[in-house]
């Protein structure tokens, strides 16, 4: 396939170009100013449109795809532990694989039209832990995008879920190796919710497999001393212990890590994954994004993965709390999921280069002001909206054009999803 006609932009160092992306075997095999069509290749017209690489969502729970506008708890939660236990922890126990599955093809769906062609996933389902992590996979393969799959590892179930879920994380593992659209990572609540003995399985399990670690850390104001009460230790001191603290881990939040815990996660390049729709939602503070190094990405923890709308909200946060002098540039953030998705497959993602993986966005974006390479990353965050994309290729193959997801009846699946929907909101209140 040769796409001509285009600007391609490109997140760090920012930068537009008029280019011509020649697409063959999921790679962009060739890029030039004026391409040559050759005999044997569909040529689609890209004049004038804009071509962004897709987006990566570092951080995600798809699972609460389904809990948009579902009833409040009956007594409402006043602190972020609370939360946790009326809200998130009864959803997680309502979820069967009928569905986990349209959780996970409603958010994929989303991800799509969005221009999100990565999912970072970090799953629980307490009730129905045996292959759910293929029952997401399967729905993300419907829709046609990426995924790095876990299952969350915890105690708070008792011993016979932990070891359901540690099994699950390590059958995932050896059944995507290989796989050209999906990877495993070792998944794992908070340390509070895990015992040293479970640290240690973790541990094990990520050297088995050279896998990295997906762990929330450091969410929740009191998280460090609910640690350190329970266990003896703080988060970054067990996870240093066991060995869980290394270039493959990836932390989710870090809202409430002290300078010197920040420190030994960039001394051990680690990555941390940033989620601003949610901390503020959850109200549980603002994360030091500024301080959190080189290897920083950008999540949503569960909110539809619309990543231009999360950065700007990461911009908007930033600048409250930096002031008008304060200078952070969020396509780092952008740019840091791109890297980390490149790190877990082994390929290149985000640049559009020549040998970069064929994930990409063409957006029909008309600049009312001038655009050029310096600037274009502006036009982008605070000109770009859904409803400006027209087609989404993954892996060298469309998989959303014109508002059409191939083989993908999106009236059906809707209606499927409200009944999962209905059921889980049902188990959640004790009915049904």
């Amino acid at each position: 396939m040769l796409l001509n006609g285009g600007y391609v932009l490109r997140l760090s160092p920012g930068g537009l170009a008029r280019a011509d992306l020649r697409i063959d075997n999921g790679v962009v095999v060739a890029r030039g100013a004026r391409l040559k069509p050759r005999t044997d290749e569909v040529v689609v017209d890209c004049t004038g449109k804009l071509i962004l690489p897709g987006m990566v969502c570092a951080h995600t729970h798809m699972y609460s795809a389904l809990a948009r506008g579902m009833p409040a708890p009956r007594s409402a939660p006043t602190s972020f532990p609370e939360i946790l236990s009326r809200v998130w922890w009864k959803l997680d126990q309502a979820l069967d694989q009928e569905s986990i599955y349209y959780s996970a093809l409603i958010g994929a769906i989303e991800a799509v039209r969005c221009g999100t062609t990565t999912l970072i996933d970090h799953h629980a389902s307490p009730n129905a832990i045996p292959g759910s992590l293929d029952v997401i996979r399967d729905a993300f393969r419907a829709v046609g995008v990426r995924g790095v799959l876990c299952y969350e590892v915890t105690d708070r179930g008792g011993i016979r879920r932990r070891d359901a879920g540690l099994a699950e994380n390590g059958r995932f593992l050896a059944a995507s190796a290989g796989d050209p659209c999906f990877r495993g990572l070792v998944g794992a609540h908070a340390s509070f919710t895990l015992s040293d003995h479970s640290l240690a399985a973790l541990a094990d399990l990520t050297r088995g497999h050279r896998a990295g670690l997906h762990m929330h850390v450091a969410e929740a104001p009191d998280e460090t001393a609910r640690t350190q009460r329970a266990h003896g230790r703080g988060i970054i001191d067990r996870l240093e212990r066991f060995g869980l603290l290394d270039d493959r881990a990836v932390l989710a939040h870090g809202v409430h890590l002290s300078p010197r815990a920040l420190e030994r996660i960039r001394k051990a390049r680690a990555w941390l994954v940033h989620n601003p729709r949610s901390n503020m939602n959850n109200a549980v503070g603002h994360a030091p994004v500024h301080t959190f190094g080189t290897r920083t990405a950008l999540g949503t923890d569960g909110w539809p993965a619309d990543m231009w709308a999360e950065a700007r909200m990461a911009h908007f946060r930033l600048r409250e709390r930096l002031g008008p002098a304060g200078a952070f540039d969020v396509s780092r953030l952008l740019d840091g999921a791109h890297r980390l998705a490149s790190s877990l497959f082994g390929l290149s993602f985000g640049t559009l280069d020549m040998g970069s993986v064929a994930d990409l966005v063409v957006c029909g974006y008309v600049p009312p002001t001038p655009i050029d390479g310096r600037n274009a990353i502006w036009h982008a965050l605070f000109g770009l909206r859904t409803s400006m994309i027209e087609r989404v290729m993954v892996n060298g193959r469309w998989v959303f054009t014109d508002g059409v997801i191939p083989g993908v009846d999106l009236q059906d699946v809707a209606k499927h999803a409200r009944c999962e929907a209905a059921g889980i909101w049902a188990r959640m209140g004790g009915k049904g």
